[in-house]
C-alpha cells in the first residue's frame, strides 16, 4: 500500500466542498418546506423534539452537532411561535427542558410530507444505489470526526 506522502495530493478544501453540498441541499429543502413555515433546520429540530421530548438544550446541541448558543438562536422563533417550550425540571429546578407543544406536533405532522417529497427529490438526483453509501460514508465520518475531535483541538492549540 502507497505511504501517505506518496499519494496524490487532494486540492481544494473538504470544509469548503461540504459546506456548498450542505447549502445546495439546505436551499433545497428550504424552497419545499416554505409554505409549511419552518426551514429545514427548524423541521429537523422539531423531529429531534418528536423523538426526545423533554431533552435539554445542551444534550440536543450535542445529538444535532450544534453549538448550544446556535441552537438557542434557532429555539427563539420556535417559541415566540408557540411551537416548543422550555420548562423547568420536575428532579431538578435549576433544569430546563425542552418539549414540543401541540402546535409544534401539528407543524411538524403538516411538513412532514413536504420533507418527504424533498428527501424523494433528494434521493433520486443523488442515486439510488449512491444514496445509501452516502449516507454510510457520512454517518463514517461524525464517528471517525467526533471520535478525534478533543485530540485535535488540543494538539492544534500548538504552534503548526
Amino acid at each position: 500500500m502507497p505511504k501517505l506522502e506518496d499519494r496524490p495530493r487532494l486540492m481544494g478544501c473538504t470544509c469548503s466542498r461540504l459546506r456548498k453540498v450542505t447549502r445546495r441541499v439546505s436551499q433545497i429543502y428550504d424552497r419545499s418546506l416554505e409554505s409549511s413555515g419552518l426551514t429545514v433546520t427548524q423541521y429537523a429540530l422539531l423531529a429531534h423534539l418528536a423523538s426526545f421530548d423533554g431533552i435539554s438544550i445542551g444534550a440536543l446541541a450535542g445529538k444535532m452537532v450544534m453549538d448550544p448558543t446556535s441552537l438557542t438562536r434557532t429555539l427563539r422563533p420556535l417559541e415566540r411561535q408557540g411551537l416548543v417550550v422550555l420548562k423547568p425540571s420536575r428532579s431538578d429546578r435549576r433544569m430546563r427542558l425542552l418539549h414540543l407543544t401541540s402546535a409544534g406536533r401539528r407543524a411538524f405532522d403538516q411538513a412532514k410530507p413536504y420533507w418527504a417529497r424533498t428527501q424523494r427529490f433528494i434521493e433520486s438526483a443523488i442515486g439510488e444505489l449512491e444514496t445509501p453509501a452516502l449516507h454510510a460514508a457520512l454517518d463514517r465520518v461524525l464517528e471517525k470526526l467526533a471520535n478525534h475531535d478533543e485530540d485535535y483541538t488540543r494538539s492544534s492549540r500548538m504552534a503548526p
